[in-house]
């Protein structure tokens, strides 16, 4: 029997390359429902061709397109924010794939948790915004997280079989993106195109950025804690520019377990949709001679400030994260807008986490009013830099 499957964000990277994996897994997986926010063109594509039950195209001025392109095909076909949330709660499907970016992503997955469906999660701010509310719906849903993202991915498949109590540290890579090596005095006249040429992945453009600060890797640092209920000491970051060790597990004995492979998201969307079983991704086999050599090193803190900040508001804890992330994806899209320089996104970030004031965020409605607070006063830090 095949599991059904949801997948929000289905135009996005990760969900393009589920809709990959489903295709070849055509026996394997059934795709239910889809979601787009904008991409009316891609969405109208992929209801055509996987024929899902129900699509919810997000962009309200886009409905009509997408019910006169499909208006022959026996599709619901939803639209605007509220039917995004009650589709990711409609409990007729095995899994649900988050692959919606940024925080917009955040309250699917609790809506999903709290129907007790199992979520395979891509999206980060999910529990860097409300880790410990969705992790507390999961206790009373019995629904369980899946990680998606490659990093997190690895260290659950490193995981597999083992005492979580003989582990040492949780041990998260990153490439160092495409100023790994370049003159940090030269970090003021980084261009956009430069941030989004990253080495070795083919990502959207905010997670690209990310990247290039390594907010990414500050992010999974948050996330991880959160997954594997580790505490901030217990996970770190290696940069390893090759991206063929996916993170690692160092256990009690001295044993370091590593997830390698080929860099492409279809092997860990694979393992999460497929879980509990191994499936074939697509993906073209690793060969280790052609790989040659491996390589680690520590990250530079002066080089990646964003790694620093994002340990202090896990520290920190409460509020923290979620001013880290608001902060953040301001900066992120005032830098893509030519507004600030690179060097200033996390100047913006450190100003705004410098001026707050940390609460328990108990609840939905409080982290999303602590956000919405986060980024005002992140948009304010913007203006005065312009």
């Amino acid at each position: 029997m095949s599991k059904r499957i949801s997948i929000l964000g289905s135009t996005g990277s990760i969900g393009v390359n589920a809709l990959k994996v489903s295709s070849h897994l055509k026996d394997e997986l059934d795709i239910i429902y889809l979601s787009a926010n904008r991409n009316a063109k891609l969405l109208i594509q992929q209801a055509k061709e996987f024929q899902p039950k129900a699509i919810c195209i997000v962009d309200e001025s886009a409905f009509s397109d997408v019910q006169n392109a499909l208006m022959h095909l026996d599709i619901e076909i939803l639209t605007g924010r509220e039917s995004l949330l009650e589709l990711a709660a409609r409990d007729n499907v095995d899994i649900l794939l988050n692959g919606l970016v940024g925080t917009p992503g955040m309250e699917p997955t609790y809506k999903a948790i709290e129907a007790g469906i199992d979520v395979a999660l891509s999206n980060k701010e999910s529990l860097v915004m409300a880790g410990d509310i969705i992790q507390k719906a999961m206790d009373k849903s019995g629904a369980k997280l899946f990680p998606v993202d490659s990093e997190h991915s690895a260290i659950w498949q490193c995981l597999v079989g083992e005492n979580i109590d003989d582990v040492r540290c949780l041990i998260l890579t990153g490439s160092g993106g495409p100023f790994r090596t370049r003159d940090i005095t030269t970090f003021d006249n980084i261009t956009v195109e430069e941030a989004l040429n990253h080495p070795n992945w083919d990502m959207g453009r905010k997670i690209t950025i990310d990247s290039a600060t390594m907010m990414n890797k500050g992010l999974e640092f948050i996330e991880a804690c959160w997954l594997f209920d580790a505490r901030p000491d217990q996970v770190e970051v290696l940069l390893h520019p090759e991206s063929v060790v996916h993170s690692m597990v160092e256990y009690i004995d001295g044993s370091v377990v590593a997830q390698m492979g080929n860099p492409d998201m279809r092997t860990p969307i694979a393992y999460g949709l497929g879980w509990p079983d191994r499936v074939e991704s697509g993906v073209p086999l690793l060969d280790l001679v052609k790989t040659g050599g491996l390589h680690f090193e520590e990250p530079d803190l002066q080089r990646f400030p964003a790694l620093a900040l994002s340990r202090q508001a896990m520290e920190t804890g409460k509020s923290a994260s979620i001013v880290l992330n608001a902060a953040n994806e301001v900066a992120v899209e005032a830098f893509l807008n030519e507004r600030i320089r690179f060097t200033e996104i996390t100047e913006v970030i450190d100003d705004v986490l410098q001026a707050s004031e940390w609460i328990l965020p108990d609840s939905i409605d409080i982290v999303l009013s602590v956000d919405e607070d986060a980024r005002r006063r992140a948009q304010e830090c913007v203006n005065k830099l312009k």
